[in-house]
């Protein structure tokens, strides 16, 4: 399970992002007073605008940068006092942290299972198990470089999944992929959800998230906007479709 309450994080912006940002305030309110529950054995969506918050929330849970106030817990593990612990029980993807393409998917996998203390016989049935789902077999002694967009993406998630963790948070997962690849991911999501995994994932997809997501968060300017099952957001907002749900909810937002 993960918990969130009343996360918040503020970024010091340089002069050039306050020119980019066309603000004068040094101070940049990414998350603010968020509070959300992430349950074992669903597929929890945090979904919203660029620049709603959502990388930098999953940032915070997966301990690649401290909180500014508030707390977030990994089963029953605060993020900053454990985050050791944290980040031996979760898999964490996002686009912002590629695998070096100088080497191979083969010695990245097995790089990062040592990391991660994998012993050697449970290191190899793990890459045969998903060299095999995401087809990367008969590629995994090419440099990452030479790999496609999609075969780059499966790599990835391969090497994130390396230690079979418990708790899967992927960013965008899908972004940039052709439908059969995106396919077998979300396929491949499913499938950890119904082992009994909590999978936590960002997107901006909407038709994505209504088909995949056991349970939404939609977030605009860093706040909760609404949470709940797609059919509960549905009625909350007189909808038919997430993607309106989720206009709806913006208008309301920034009127």
């Amino acid at each position: 399970m993960i918990e969130i309450n009343n996360l918040t994080k503020v970024f010091k912006l340089n002069k050039k992002q306050m020119m980019e940002a066309k603000t004068k305030d040094p101070l940049k309110r990414a998350v603010d007073g968020l509070s959300i529950r992430a349950n074992d054995g669903e597929i929890y969506g945090l979904l919203g605008p660029n620049g709603a918050g959502k990388t930098t929330t999953l940032r915070c849970i997966s301990t690649l940068i401290k909180p500014t106030s508030g707390t977030v817990s990994v089963e029953g593990h605060d993020v900053v006092k454990e985050s050791e612990k944290v980040r031996d029980i979760i898999g964490f993807l996002t686009s912002d942290i590629k695998l070096d393409e100088n080497f191979s998917v083969d010695y990245m996998f097995d790089f990062f299972g040592r990391l991660h203390k994998v012993p050697r016989d449970v290191l190899r049935s793990r890459k045969e198990e998903l060299f095999s789902y995401f087809g990367i077999s008969d590629f995994s002694s090419k440099k990452i470089k030479e790999l496609s967009t999609g075969m780059k993406q499966k790599s990835a998630i391969a090497v994130s999944l390396v230690h079979d963790p418990a708790i899967v948070i992927f960013d965008e997962p899908t972004n940039g992929l052709d439908i059969i690849t995106a396919r077998s991911v979300t396929d491949y999501l499913k499938k950890l959800r119904d082992e009994g995994r909590l999978v936590l994932i960002s997107t901006h997809v909407m038709s994505e998230a209504q088909k995949l997501c056991d349970r939404v968060g939609i977030i605009i300017d860093g706040k909760l906007a609404a949470e709940g099952t797609v059919p509960e957001l549905l009625a909350l907002t007189g909808t038919n479709e997430l993607e309106d749900a989720f206009f709806e909810l913006y208008k309301n937002k920034v009127a």
